[in-house]
């Protein structure tokens, strides 16, 4: 090999390292895409699910807890919170104890972090629960660490 780089072999160097990520890139966004694509939790996606979804947004949710890794970490994760409440098989139940939660916010004990009452409606609660069942269900390979969130 040449001790010197011409202006060719540079532009080849470019050109090709170009196209190889180029090619990488487009290979791993059709896997991502076919892979959320054939998600088992994908047939379980109904409006009432979209509808907790659009909860969650309104009131900003993100802004205080983290969903599978992603918000704020002021509050907890809430990506597993129907499992840790006992209550993933049973929607009715988790409508339940979701609407017994935002209901007693906030607590007022002092030196706690507090959650504001949203003042939901009980359609919209049972929206949220029915996204956070949604939620729960997703293989997120081992995410969160640990039960606790």
């Amino acid at each position: 090999m040449r001790e010197v780089m011409t202006k060719s072999m540079a532009r080849n160097i470019f050109y090709g390292g170009s196209l190889f990520f180029i090619l990488i890139f487009l290979a791993l966004s059709a896997h991502s895409h076919l892979y959320i694509v054939n998600s088992e939790n994908s047939a379980k996606l109904d409006e009432s699910v979209v509808r907790g979804k659009h909860v969650w947004e309104k009131h900003a949710c993100i802004n205080c807890h983290t969903i599978m890794g992603e918000g704020a970490y002021y509050a907890p994760e809430v990506a597993n919170v129907m499992t840790r409440w006992g209550v993933l098989d049973d929607p009715e139940s988790a409508f339940e104890a979701l609407k017994g939660w935002m209901e007693a916010q906030p607590t007022g004990i002092p030196g706690r972090r507090q959650m504001p009452n949203f003042n939901l409606s009980d359609e919209e609660i049972r929206d949220l629960a029915n996204f956070l069942i949604w939620t729960d269900n997703i293989d997120a390979q081992g995410w969160p660490p640990n039960e606790a969130g």
